[in-house]
């Protein structure tokens, strides 16, 4: 090593953070190719008496130095945060998990009892993950509260092995009588895709300790998205999600909504950049105008969501005593729609809340009204199955008397009369776990009102019917309901291609579960 690098060196070292039981090499830019290299930074760590915590982010480790670093861990036990992020710039990619190896068996080794262990931005790929897994298995991670990996290139594959190792990992604490309780897990730009974020979803659910997680930008559409959604259900403690710049879509988002209506501690919500849209919005506003009560900032971002939608949603948070911040920029409100979402909510005084609408798409054409997204429609059966809910099909349905079947493929105000007392089955045709096929027959009744006393009397006693079943049924969805509805009314856009109803000439009046009026 030539006398002017270990001057450097030196220098480097000279500015060193010790104190707090941390010692801290963050961001000084060192080149640690070998042994030689990392004396002095050895010699610091083996010297330092109660190390709890060692900062190595900022530098770039190759592997003799990853050993020589390793050898003077092997005594350290007290060790309980490991910030190695940015560790390895320049290096080759073969050598990353074989440094990693290194440190972690040093760690279990020591017999050190991790609570922090950060390796983000190191690019290591599903080899990477292979040179940490015998660690995060180990009991180094029982006790593991903090895991970030943000930007490691994990893909599909280092997400099953991750998954893997967090599941052993907690089947053997749990042995032990101290189950692994993991609170914050970052892994945001990985391409985990579905298959990683399903095979994530699993160890989430077992834990059911998180408070965090973070995992913008991985390519997960709404078979992961599902399977994600209910793995947060068991995780009562959750107070921040960040999910932006995902694919939900509608099923996605309605799975989020209805796990997040088990979850009272959330304080932070991000799905911008995640394709909600307007009937997925409207799903999330009633389950703000139902619960989380100590929410502080809502990013719904970027969703193509329409002006209606994002009133209803302003609805429901302006009612939230904490809330800080709501954005819902990016989307298609037009001008006149940002307008009165911000009149909205300045006339509640809450208009400090609302972010920059700057980047608003502008209202929808009709084209793009008409234009259908059917990625939620691919393999429904089997990604159902997958994710815990199943379609019994071997239930045999009652027959539908030919009468009311071709009311409903023809109806008209003569046919709805034609049936008489009959019209008491057309409630049987509703079910209140298919609100899409309830909103379409209450349609179908409802366009058929005339002032003509008898047709006006058949069709409110039928609609009366059809609603007091739907109402009473205990697996109603309202909230998918009232999009369904203002959907086939042409009020919001919808994913696939909705023949809008005809509608009586007038003002509707509906009602959302989050009591927010919408008129058209």
């Amino acid at each position: 090593m030539a006398s002017e690098d270990i001057a450097q060196l030196a220098d480097a070292l000279a500015k060193t953070h010790v104190g707090d039981g941390e010692l801290s090499y963050k961001g000084l830019g060192l080149k640690l190719d070998d042994a030689e290299s990392v004396e002095e930074l050895v010699r610091e760590i083996e010297q330092y008496p109660g190390l709890r915590a060692l900062r190595l982010e900022g530098n770039t480790v190759g592997v003799a130095a990853a050993r020589a670093i390793a050898r003077a861990l092997e005594s350290k036990d007290l060790l309980q945060r490991c910030y190695w992020s940015d560790m390895f710039t320049g290096r080759l990619r073969s050598e990353i998990p074989t440094a990693l190896r290194s440190l972690g068996t040093a760690l279990m080794s020591a017999g050190a009892r991790l609570t922090e262990l950060d390796l983000s931005d190191n690019a290591f790929g599903p080899d990477g993950v292979k040179g940490i897994e015998q660690l995060l298995r180990s009991p180094s991670c029982h006790n593991l509260q903090e895991l970030k990996l943000n930007n490691c290139g994990m893909g599909i594959g280092g997400g099953k092995i991750l998954a893997e190792a967090l599941i052993e990992g907690h089947r053997q604490s749990s042995e032990h009588g101290a189950p692994l309780k993991l609170r914050v897990f970052a892994a945001g730009r990985n391409r985990l895709e579905n298959e990683g974020a399903r095979a994530l979803a699993k160890a989430f659910q077992l834990m059911g300790s998180l408070e965090e997680v973070h995992m913008p930008q991985n390519g997960i559409n709404h078979a992961g998205v599902m399977a994600l959604a209910s793995a947060m259900r068991h995780n009562p403690e959750l107070r921040v999600l960040n999910f932006n710049d995902n694919t939900f879509t509608k099923r996605g988002t309605l799975a989020m909504a209805q796990a997040l209506r088990h979850l009272r501690n959330v304080q932070v919500i991000n799905f911008g950049d995640c394709l909600v849209r307007s009937e997925g919005a409207i799903a999330l506003a009633a389950v703000l105008g139902e619960g989380l009560p100590i929410l502080k900032e809502l990013n719904l971002s970027f969703g193509e969501i329409t002006e209606a939608a994002a009133l209803v949603v302003a609805r429901a948070v302006m009612d939230k005593p904490d809330m800080e911040k709501v954005d819902l920029n990016g989307n298609s409100l037009g001008e006149e729609g940002c307008e009165a979402l911000r009149e909205a909510l300045e006339n509640l005084d809450k208009g400090a809340m609302l972010a920059s609408l700057s980047d608003d798409e502008g209202e929808p054409d009709d084209e793009e009204e008409e234009e259908g997204d059917d990625d939620d429609d691919d393999d429904d059966a089997s990604e159902d199955g997958e994710n815990g809910i199943t379609r019994d099909d071997s239930l045999a349905k009652p027959q539908t008397p030919a009468e009311i079947t071709s009311f409903l493929s023809c109806p008209s105000a003569e046919r709805l009369l034609q049936l008489g007392e009959m019209r008491t089955s057309l409630q049987q045709q509703v079910d209140a776990s298919d609100p899409h096929n309830a909103a379409d027959v209450l349609l179908k009744i409802g366009a058929l009102y005339s002032e003509e006393p008898e047709t006006r009397t058949a069709v409110l006693e039928t609609i009366d019917a059809v609603l007091k079943k739907l109402l009473s049924g205990s697996s109603f969805q309202a909230y998918c309901f009232l999009s369904s509805l203002l959907v086939m009314m042409g009020l919001l856009k919808g994913e696939g291609r909705v023949k809008k109803v005809s509608l009586v000439p007038g003002t509707v009046e509906l009602w959302s579960p989050s009591a927010v009026l919408v008129r058209g």
